[in-house]
Order: C-alpha cells, then sequence, then structure tokens
C-alpha cells in the first residue's frame, strides 16, 4: 500500500508536470490568439500607472481588472441584467459584449457566446495547475474572465466574465 510520503511525491510531480506543461491541456484546445505569458510584454491604447489605476477604479473593480481576481458567483447585478443594451469595460469603457449575446450559464457570472468584434484579447492562463484562455479588454488589458468550449451554439463558446469588470449601457427606447 502507497505511503502518505509516495501520494504526496507523486501529486507534487503531477502538479509540477501540468504546470510545466508537459501533460496534455486539462480544459480545451488552444484558441486561435491564446498567447503565453512568457513573451514580450504587452502594450494596451489606454495604460496608467499602477497609482492611477488604483484612483480610477474601485477597490474590487482593481482586485479584479488589474490583479486577475474573480468575484464571487452570484455576487453581480450584472449577471442578471436582461435588457437590451452594451457591456463595457469599466477601466476603459470599450464597448466588449452586446446583451444579444448574453446567457443564463447558471455559473453566477455573466455569460457571453461571443464578444464585440475587436474588443478582446486572450492569452493562456496556467495558474491554477490547469490551462485556460484568460480573456482581457482590447484597449486596456483589463482582466475580464476566461473562456470555455461549453457554451451554446452558435459559437459553443462561454465567456464568463466578471461582473464588476464591466458596466452595462441600456439600449436607449
Amino acid at each position: 500500500m502507497p505511503s502518505r510520503r509516495v501520494f504526496l511525491l507523486s501529486a507534487t510531480a503531477a502538479a509540477a508536470a501540468v504546470a510545466a506543461g508537459l501533460v496534455p491541456r486539462l480544459t480545451r484546445p488552444a484558441l486561435a490568439g491564446d498567447a503565453p505569458r512568457a513573451s514580450a510584454p504587452e502594450h494596451f491604447e489606454v495604460a496608467y500607472s499602477d497609482a492611477e489605476w488604483r484612483r480610477r477604479l474601485t477597490p474590487g473593480q482593481y482586485e479584479i481588472l488589474r490583479q486577475e481576481g474573480t468575484e464571487r458567483p452570484y455576487s453581480s447585478p450584472l449577471n442578471d441584467e436582461h435588457r437590451a443594451g452594451t457591456f463595457s469595460c469599466a477601466g476603459c469603457a470599450l464597448p466588449l459584449f452586446s446583451s444579444r449575446t448574453k446567457f443564463d450559464s447558471h455559473t453566477g457570472w455573466p455569460s457571453f457566446w461571443t464578444p464585440l468584434e475587436h474588443a478582446v484579447g486572450t492569452r493562456t492562463d496556467t495558474t491554477f495547475g490547469m490551462v485556460r484562455t484568460e480573456v482581457h479588454c482590447r484597449r486596456c488589458g483589463g482582466h475580464l474572465g476566461h473562456v470555455f468550449d461549453d457554451g451554446p451554439k452558435p459559437t459553443g463558446l462561454r465567456y464568463c466574465m466578471n461582473g464588476l469588470a464591466m458596466t452595462f449601457s441600456p439600449q436607449a427606447a
């Protein structure tokens, strides 16, 4: 019978292999536009110092947009927003998603099956011992959430976004 020590060493080795990318992807194949984080630093049209971002954003928005945090599920009022309109980046006001592509994923976060054209960028996220695709604002680089391949038709994608990373503007009547 394997000892606790052997089990812990095996689990540590497996986690290291996953983190090093030696194990096949755990959650989905790569999407076009995925870029490894180890590449050259990205430059964005809207760029502020850390102090300026802290001044412009609420503490919750700063945690998510600038430090890649995640809000608690079902904590965002945008999860229950069903009016026609546009969801925009809370960091730079770039329109990101149309309400026409929003759906209830029953995950606790606002979810969309596609972003607006040229609104978001993606990169590979290997935190927590898995490979995911992180979604960020194309203009300011603010972290929005992740995209998964378990969404509805026509794309089959689920852009699972943090509500604090976005604002909502209702469509004029």
